[in-house]
């Protein structure tokens, strides 16, 4: 068992951590990763590693999700066969928790996620993060987990060439992994830990606006899509309603304009895995979404205007029940391509293409001291 633990300009908690792992278990091997801390931060890894800890690193940051698989590189070139647990240094992870996960990733050979209970004092930016995430991940997998954004985790050693070819290389990457371990049909198991947050959690390199964007992309990009859609398809309904006087007609015809706009713009830009499935095949699956949707459309709509609501109001209540409707279809089933679960001889060649240690192919090149 190895510990994973990613760190971009640490505090004397990093080096505590390390001392605390190792009075535990003085056998268990502990790997930091420098994510680019700067030469004001070397005492604080010199203490880390005096304290028995391995330090590798590269001089520019890169992000929490190429430290990790960096970390992942190494460990599979240096330690194959060992299962890895993944901590935060920032001593947001307790001690006791930190084991629990390496226990149970290896009884029961599985990701293992350590889920907060978010209980106490929570920051403000971590409660609506991690609600709002937590509804992401259900739309996009059907899958309902309390806590989608834990950085303790457990990973059995086999997955770990699987984790570096995953997309991202900073905190979207996280998320990423949860949403490819879900697609694949992998198993994800938790074991509850505690919840702490030290001085309202400002020791975090979390950046509200620019990581969001980054970790909500596809949601955003659907978000942007469905409103387009939306334009067009409200002023289609309007004039065809102002026309005809029909709700089925203008209803119909506004639906049908807006569709092939909505098709062409998620095919190629929010949901770009679904260009792999032929035109034929995404076309028909999306046709038969546009039927569902429009039978509910116009089941919600006439629903809110027999109880007097307004037309237009009317029609911005429907088309904000089914936007989460159409994203989690879209997200699960329309576009999505079956991969199917890597195993025995596939596992065997991605480990062997995953060999080295994917450091940053920039100008940075790797320290490392290998003193486990």
């Amino acid at each position: 068992m190895i510990i994973l633990i990613p760190s971009f300009e640490p505090d004397a908690q990093l080096p505590s951590l390390v001392r605390e792992l190792k009075q535990a278990n003085a056998e268990l091997q502990i790997l930091i990763v420098n994510d680019g801390s700067g030469p004001a931060f070397e005492p604080i890894f010199a203490q880390a590693q005096a304290a028995g800890a391995a330090v590798i690193g590269y001089s520019n940051n890169h992000g929490k999700g190429q430290a990790l698989k960096t970390g992942f590189g190494y460990i599979v070139a240096n330690y194959p066969g060992q299962h890895v647990v993944c901590a935060d240094g920032d001593g947001q992870h307790a001690l006791a928790d930190i084991l629990k996960v390496a226990q149970r990733v290896r009884a029961q050979d599985i990701i293992v996620l350590g889920e907060r209970l978010f209980s106490g004092q929570v920051p403000l930016r971590s409660s609506f993060g991690n609600s709002t995430t937590r509804l992401f991940f259900a739309l996009a997998t059907g899958t309902w987990l309390r806590d989608t954004q834990t950085g303790l985790r457990g990973y059995p050693a086999q997955l770990l060439p699987w984790l570096q070819s995953i997309r991202g290389n900073r905190y979207e990457y996280e998320l990423n992994i949860l949403l490819e371990a879900r697609a694949r049909g992998f198993r994800l198991d938790s074991v509850p830990i505690a919840t702490i947050y030290l001085d309202r959690n400002d020791s975090s390199h979390f950046r509200p606006l620019r990581d969001s964007m980054r970790i909500y992309a596809p949601l955003l990009k659907f978000s942007g899509s469905s409103f387009l859609g939306f334009l067009v398809d409200t002023v289609a309904f309007l004039t065809l309603m102002a026309a005809t006087g029909s709700l089925w007609l203008s209803v119909a015809g506004a639906r049908a304009m807006s569709a092939g706009v909505n098709f062409s713009i998620n095919r190629s830009m929010v949901f770009p895995e679904g260009r792999s499935l032929p035109l034929r095949k995404s076309a028909g699956r999306y046709f038969a979404l546009v039927v569902l949707l429009l039978g509910a459309n116009y089941g919600l709509l006439l629903s809110f205007t027999e109880a007097g609501l307004p037309t237009f109001p009317a029609k911005i209540l429907t088309e904000l029940v089914l936007f989460l409707l159409s994203f989690a279809v879209q997200k699960r089933f329309l576009f999505r391509t079956r991969d199917a679960v890597p195993s025995g001889p596939q596992l065997k060649r991605q480990r062997s293409s995953h060999s080295q240690a994917q450091l940053p192919t920039s100008t940075d090149s790797a320290q490392v001291s290998a003193e486990m």
